[in-house]
């Protein structure tokens, strides 16, 4: 598997590579990002054949579909997918704010909204920001599981975007979601693997959302990390290569705040991993028995 290999988005019709790029980083998540950068960042995504894209207008409450559009809009429309949300609206005033943005526009928030008239006013909104004349996937942004599983339930959803819920660190969406996408043949997006740098830093502190990292979950980190040494696999490769051992999982949206980090995750999904390393994590007992992993 490469990370540039294009395959059948479900049944839209859409094709995309295996892995995607989240742009929630180049908003401000946590840290500031420099224009420049965000625009070298996705210019180095294109290079290196990612064909998969996903903004939301809460991410930097505009900044990230602004700063998409202008990256994409000399790429031909034809040749990759753009996903954005519907669920918030940023206008002045809006209360719905999340103090994990970075000197985020002033004057303006997200306001909850999924009514009929509020997703048709966010989509219009999102395309003036992007500047392009279509978005590929619309996801509803932030769902609660219920709502989750009566979409997927019924005749209607293409995709969707499972974030934070199939992971080295996380497998709940394996209890209903995902064997409910493979039955239904609705495509599944996997995001937040990297459980935010969790897995690269677990310092204290560091910037992956822990103010202090539970200890439970430090252990478990702890124990992942070590197979990895004893195998030789860095632990984020096997946290981008881990959610495609389940078959409706289609691609892999990873945030990236510089282009380094965009080669560093095409080369984490590029790499060969040797057998027996998914049996080891088994065997550790860091996933159940029944999950199903990667073919070495």
């Amino acid at each position: 598997m490469r990370a540039d290999d294009l395959v059948p988005l479900g049944r839209t019709g859409l094709r995309v590579s295996r892995l995607g790029l989240g742009l929630a980083s180049l908003g401000g998540l946590f840290a500031p990002v420099p224009e420049e950068q965000a625009a070298a960042t996705l210019d180095r995504a294109w290079q290196l054949g990612v064909r998969l894209y996903d903004t939301a207008p809460v991410y930097g409450y505009g900044r990230s579909e602004t700063r998409t559009g202008m990256a994409l809009a000399t790429r031909p429309r034809d040749t990759y997918v753009l996903c954005t949300k519907v669920g918030r609206i940023i206008e002045p005033g809006g209360t719905d704010t999340q103090p994990i943005w970075a000197d985020p526009p002033p004057g303006v928030g997200p306001r909850l909204d999924y009514s009929y008239a509020g997703v048709l006013r966010c989509v219009e909104e999102s395309l003036e920001r992007l500047g392009l004349d279509r978005v590929d996937v619309l996801h509803v942004h932030d769902p609660d599981a219920a709502a989750f599983l009566r979409a997927a339930a019924v005749p209607g959803p293409d995709c969707v975007l499972l974030a934070g819920r199939y992971t080295l660190l996380d497998q709940s969406g394996l209890d209903e979601l995902l064997p409910l996408c493979a039955e239904r043949g609705v495509a599944v997006m996997a995001a937040g693997v990297y459980q935010s740098g969790l897995l690269a830093d677990p310092r204290p502190g560091a910037p992956h959302g822990y103010g202090k990292v539970p200890a439970e979950l430090a252990e478990k980190v702890r124990a992942l990390r070590a197979v990895c040494a004893e195998f030789g696999v860095p632990p984020l490769a096997a946290a981008v290569q881990f959610p495609f051992g389940h078959p409706a999982v289609t691609s892999v949206v990873v945030g990236a705040r510089s282009p380094q980090e965009v080669t560093d995750s095409v080369a984490y999904l590029n790499l060969p991993v040797p057998a027996g390393f998914w049996a080891a994590v088994k065997a550790r007992g860091l996933l159940p028995d029944g999950t199903p992993t990667p073919p070495a």
